[in-house]
């Protein structure tokens, strides 16, 4: 079975790395661009055919390892 976990910062933080890629967009000619914010893409692959305990497994991963929950939100997708 496989997950995915998208991690990006919390709306209240602020996000330097966007904020550059915003300015660059912008400078090669992207200016209906209004905010770029950054994060992160995990695939995990995880034995086992029972959905629920996948995504609990996969959530108690990002919150122990994967996300920084002080300051990063994520989403837990199986597939």
């Amino acid at each position: 079975m496989r997950a995915r976990v998208y991690v990006t910062l919390k709306p209240s933080v602020f996000d330097p790395q966007g904020r550059v890629v915003a300015e660059a967009l912008h400078t090669l000619g992207y200016g209906d661009v209004r905010d770029v914010r950054q994060g992160k893409f995990f695939e995990v692959e995880l034995e086992g055919d029972d959905r629920a305990a996948a995504e609990a497994r996969v959530a108690e991963m990002a919150a122990t390892l994967l996300a920084n929950p002080v300051i990063e939100s994520y989403r837990v997708e199986v597939l």
